[in-house]
């Protein structure tokens, strides 16, 4: 497999308009906030080699490549799930490719339910952990030679990204909630049990991707900064029906404030 990523890694340095050392995957209906990026070039996914083209509505499937808070970024218009029928090695390629081109830090964003009975429609959450319950680990098999075979995970999200995210939401009068994401691997919504289950583990919201990005992120040592937006509710006698329009619609929403967030942690990081 490590071959097969440095011929990805090849074919896009060759293309490449810049060098980022910062990237942001962009989640379920938030692909609006690629808006937000001064683009310089554009590659569709169907035409990078080895890479896996995404299937899901508000996922536009492109390679971004331009600058954001004054700096050069790399960003990801859509990612790829467990639950379109990829491995989990497929899901988080791009990770590793982002790796040897060079990206240190990650900004990831989702779209989620809401868990915590605090929690209401528009949130923002910053994702303080997160706990896995996917049925496969990215990092299982033979250990790519870019991380260790056991990586720490104590610090999967950078505690001094988001002390700083913390403080710009201060700043800009943004009401931001931390709480810990659950991962699993849908692609039906949770039903009411489960999302008291989940409660009782101690998750704060709950999506379908993120975590396998971010394991993986961590493998290849580079520090993560995960934002949720809490789209649906379904704990605590909250349970509402779902749809995936709807989840886009309230991601929309929010998207202006996470924006504004991100774009000035990336100036100021």
């Amino acid at each position: 497999m490590y071959e097969t990523i440095l011929e990805t890694v090849k074919w896009l340095k060759g293309r490449m308009p810049n060098s980022p050392e910062t990237a942001i995957i962009l989640g379920t209906g938030l692909g609006q906030l690629a808006s937000e990026i001064c683009v310089e070039m554009e590659i569709p996914y169907a035409e990078i080699p080895h890479f896996p083209i995404t299937t899901v509505d508000g996922h536009a499937g492109k390679l971004i490549f331009g600058s954001l808070g004054g700096k050069e970024i790399l960003a990801m218009d859509g990612r790829f799930h467990y639950y379109e029928g990829y491995s989990m090695k497929e899901v988080t390629f791009p990770i590793r490719v982002m790796k040897e081109l060079g990206i240190k830090t990650l900004y990831l964003t989702n779209a989620s339910g809401g868990v915590n009975p605090s929690f209401r429609i528009g949130d923002i959450m910053i994702i303080t952990d997160h706990i896995n319950n996917m049925p496969e680990n990215p990092l299982h098999g033979e250990n790519i030679p870019q991380g260790p075979r056991f990586p720490d995970m104590g610090h999967a999200y950078d505690p001094d990204l988001i002390d700083l995210a913390d403080a710009i939401a201060v700043e800009q009068g943004i009401k931001v909630r931390h709480g810990v994401y659950v991962a699993t691997q849908g692609p039906c919504y949770e039903t009411p049990a489960e999302y008291r289950m989940y409660a009782q583990w101690g998750g704060d919201a709950v999506g379908m991707s993120t975590v396998p990005e971010v394991i993986v992120a961590r493998h290849v040592d580079i520090r993560c900064f995960g934002v949720s937006i809490i789209t649906d509710l379904g704990g605590h006698g909250q349970v509402m029906k779902v749809t995936h329009e709807d989840v886009q619609k309230a991601a929309n929403e929010a998207q202006p404030r996470v924006a504004a967030i991100m774009r000035a942690m990336i100036e100021r990081s």
